[in-house]
């Protein structure tokens, strides 16, 4: 099937790289057979793109389809399913209109840091945006005790968008995260590293009896600035493992 976009075909490049993000963050360990990434349509910030409801690690780019502000679909789906958590993002965009790209993952070293009263902080260079903030998002406190935990309605959709903030990534209690960016390169990083981080500062702890020298403000600031200029070389390399030429 071709693929067919209500505001025209973005950027090939753009479509390339949410192929790229779905299968490396597949690569990394960051999403298995669920989760999901998207970017804002270039010809149209009001829409973005995300794939039919499927496994990432499988997504080509006939998969993806255009989402209208609401998180509906803007084209005729032929039968495809969309994402029951597409809210996420659609919410997002509209709360945050500097944020460019989103994942949500099921991200299995983030999960404790969740549930548990233990702060998700910068323990070294590579995760520095963390310094930023990781607030907990309670989906019982926007949908009650009797939810099935996913984020399947506007309305909770806009409460994770409250709850995230300025922060580059939300941890959502018993279910995973969050990860925003100003580009789909620049989220994929923050995912990948925010789950790295999560299992080092877990292993620091455990290692260190809770005592553990993060990274302070200044240190943050000035290795997220260094970093924002290397983002490239870590994609580079993700993608040739996630998509080996033949």
């Amino acid at each position: 099937m071709a693929l067919t976009l209500h505001s025209g075909l973005p950027d090939p490049a753009l479509l390339a790289d949410l192929v790229a993000a779905n299968r490396i963050l597949y690569d990394q360990g960051v999403v298995d057979g669920f989760g999901h990434v998207s970017v804002r349509h270039d010809r149209n910030p009001q829409h973005f793109l995300l794939a039919r409801s499927m496994a990432p690690g499988l997504v080509t780019a006939e998969d993806i389809v255009e989402h209208d502000g609401d998180g509906e679909a803007a084209v005729e789906l032929h039968g495809r399913i969309l994402y029951l958590e597409r809210y996420i993002h659609s919410e997002i965009y509209k709360a945050h209109p500097q944020v460019q790209a989103v994942v949500h993952s099921h991200s299995p070293a983030v999960i404790p840091f969740g549930v548990t009263k233990v702060k998700l902080q910068p323990i070294f260079h590579l995760s520095s945006f963390l310094a930023f903030g990781a607030p907990v998002f309670e989906i019982r406190d926007a949908g009650g005790a009797a939810t099935d935990m996913l984020i399947r309605t506007p309305a909770l959709g806009a409460a994770l968008a409250q709850s995230l903030g300025a922060a580059p990534v939300a941890l959502m209690r018993g279910h995973g995260d969050v990860v925003v960016g100003r580009s789909l390169r620049e989220v994929v990083f923050r995912a990948v590293y925010t789950e790295v981080n999560a299992r080092l500062e877990a292993d620091a702890l455990r290692l260190g009896g809770g005592k553990v020298a993060f990274l302070n403000d200044q240190e943050a600031a000035n290795a997220t600035e260094t970093n924002a200029g290397v983002i490239n070389r870590a994609w580079d390399l993700w993608k040739a493992e996630a998509m080996p030429v033949a």
